[in-house]
């Protein structure tokens, strides 16, 4: 067995722990130098004498340790470490000109690094951290594989990679001009018009970048890249902040890259999108933080069931306890009385020229309304004024008592908070953390690592799971969640999700949950409210109804059509005009759900 010892050195903090991986190392005590204080002060696991006893692992007041026993075998397959006791990465993704490649899995599992290697940007060090190999050394271990005619173009520079990045909340800091102005300075293909027109970027398009909302800022990342001329393109979740219609326009978009035979390669959480961009997948699994392994290419159908099932059959590898299973029959909608938590009539809203018609409807205690629409049609000011912190021109609103509400926000760059994320969390929940606070919302979403850390420092992705933690610790009549899947990864939406429906449950709340992640909104609603209209102008939300009659209304506004995958039950975007889509808009009036005797599988592409 290959021993693989990682040492976080952002959790590791020596100055304030009793150097416990030393002291309780059984080969320490008995005179090895297993574990030692290195020259940056921070401790060094040697793993060729480590017993992978783990004490250490345990005993770490910071939990900056993991240890993990990996077969032999696998380590020739050892592509990328990052220092002694660093991350590890098996094995690459496949990419192949003309087809676009689709990764998935849990972030921290070597995603972005895997990118980075294919685009150029880190050299693979094959493991060996000491004495890194050279490009004719990488090319003899990548030889007989179709890898080795990738790198030979990586290494002559025959390949110009252009790199859409993760966190497009950050290019106002560092991109100045109107849209229009900024896109003709990157416009290498001509295209200029036609790509502004194909993203939805005509009417913002004399805008400054400063005032863009999120989902303007990820268009304009997107038509930013397809605009330049390169022969490589990687799209880092490409889907964050935008609406269903705006997630299916940028697909179709990167869709287009394909027709000019150049590798395109989509990292890509919400599955609906995943599946619609991508030709095929490959699924990294392991261990968050400390090593990723790659696996074989897959079909996309075929690699988001196995990665959904847990279990990828090739590899005879199991990489979760349980599937997630989707339903395949739409839940009625249907509470008892007496929860009823709320009524109101049908209300007209005015907030800044904008204004809001609601349609009479109520909620229910343990009940989860899913809220779908584009940005700016008055969501938020629909749950706000539930709660009276905005007031109707006209209408009412019945409520049992009065009502608290606990809200996070759609842009984490309005959480205001200095000091570290327990403090963070404790502050939310007005108390200190118990023990059930740690096991049900706190691991999960994988924050008890991260406890000590200033939340300052956090990732996108981390900063979203502690803003989802605080808001579910406030114990509250009413929980309001926008879009709360961006930045995080497969896994962490579905331990979200999970947690929203049991707090709804066991707390006897209404959760309103404003989500554009279609497979995650069916997975945690148990209604739907739909909002149409103009954004920032006028808006008409419907009242709620049961997830297929909600659905089907949502999605006929939009001419797209879902249909079920017989495995997994996950819902899959049809093509636009292919014979199922026109099958279910014609002859079925059914856009989501899709009566069993006529539930079959498209032939696959």
């Amino acid at each position: 067995m290959v021993r693989v010892a990682v040492i976080d050195k952002s959790l590791c903090k020596p100055k304030r722990c009793n150097k416990e991986c030393i002291r309780f190392c059984p080969r320490v005590r008995a005179g090895d130098n297993t574990v030692e204080m290195g020259e940056d002060g921070k401790p060094v696991i040697h793993e060729e004498i480590c017993a992978g006893c783990v004490i250490c692992v345990k005993k770490c007041p910071f939990k900056a340790i993991k240890i993990v026993n990996l077969p032999d075998e696998l380590e020739k397959f050892c592509v990328h470490r990052y220092g002694v006791n660093g991350f590890k990465l098996y094995r690459l993704p496949l990419p192949r000109p003309g087809k676009a490649l689709g990764l998935i899995g849990a972030n921290g599992i070597g995603k972005t690094t895997a990118v980075r290697i294919l685009a150029g940007e880190i050299t693979p060090n094959l493991g060996r951290t000491e004495t890194p190999p050279s490009p004719q050394e990488i090319l003899k271990a990548f030889r007989g594989s179709e890898l080795f005619e990738y790198f030979t173009k990586v290494f002559n520079k025959k390949l110009k990679v252009v790199h859409k990045p993760q966190y497009v909340d950050k290019i106002p800091k560092y991109v100045k001009g109107t849209v229009e102005d900024v896109l003709a300075q990157v416009d290498e293909k001509n295209r200029l018009d036609k790509v502004i027109s194909e993203l939805g970027l005509d009417h913002i398009k004399d805008r400054e970048i400063k005032y863009l909302s999120g989902g303007e800022l990820q268009r304009l990342a997107i038509a930013a890249a397809v605009l330049r001329e390169a022969d490589v393109y990687m799209f880092d979740e490409p889907s964050s902040y935008l609406d269903v219609s705006e997630r299916i326009r940028v697909a179709k978009a990167i869709r287009r890259l394909l027709a000019e035979e150049k590798y395109v390669i989509v990292v890509e959480h919400d599955l609906a999108v995943l599946d619609y961009v991508a030709d095929y997948v490959c699924i990294l699994y392991g261990v968050p933080g400390a090593y990723g392994i790659v696996s074989l290419p897959k079909g996309v159908r075929t690699g988001i069931n196995a990665f959904l099932q847990g279990y990828l059959r090739d590899e005879n590898m199991r990489i979760r306890e349980e599937p997630i299973v989707f339903h395949l029959r739409p839940p009625v909608r249907s509470f008892p009385k007496e929860d009823l938590i709320l009524q109101w009539t049908d209300l007209e809203i005015g907030l800044n020229g904008f204004s809001l018609h609601v349609e009479a409807g109520e909620a229910y205690r343990g009940e989860v309304i899913g809220i779908l629409g584009p940005n700016g049609i008055g969501k938020t000011t629909f749950v706000k004024t539930l709660v009276g912190d905005i007031k109707p021109k006209d209408g009412s609103v019945f409520s049992v008592n009065s009502l608290t509400l606990s809200y996070k926000p759609q842009y984490l760059t309005e959480i205001d908070f200095e000091g570290t994320v327990s403090e963070f969390l404790e502050h939310a929940k007005n108390s200190p953390l118990s023990s059930k606070d740690l096991s049900t919302i706190v691991k999960p979403l994988r924050l008890d690592r991260l406890l000590d850390r200033e939340l300052s420092s956090l990732s996108g992705g981390e900063l979203q799971a502690a803003a989802i933690a605080a808001c579910l610790l406030r114990d509250t009549d009413i929980y309001l969640l926008d879009e709360p899947m961006a930045y995080l990864d497969v896994e962490q939406r579905f331990s979200a999700a999970k947690m929203i429906r049991k707090a709804a449950e066991d707390r006897k709340a209404a959760v309103f949950v404003v989500e554009h992640d279609i497979i995650a909104q069916d997975f945690l609603s148990s209604s739907i409210m739909v909002f149409e209209g103009e954004p920032g102008k006028r808006g008409y939300a419907h009242k709620p109804a049961g997830l297929r009659e909600g659905m089907n209304l949502f999605l006929k506004n939009l001419d797209i059509t879902f249909r079920r995958d017989l495995q997994t039950g996950r819902p899959r975007i049809n093509k636009e005009g292919s014979w199922l889509d026109r099958y279910q808009k014609t002859v079925l009036k059914e856009y989501y759900y899709i009566p069993e005797k006529e539930e079959e599988e498209e032939k696959e592409e």
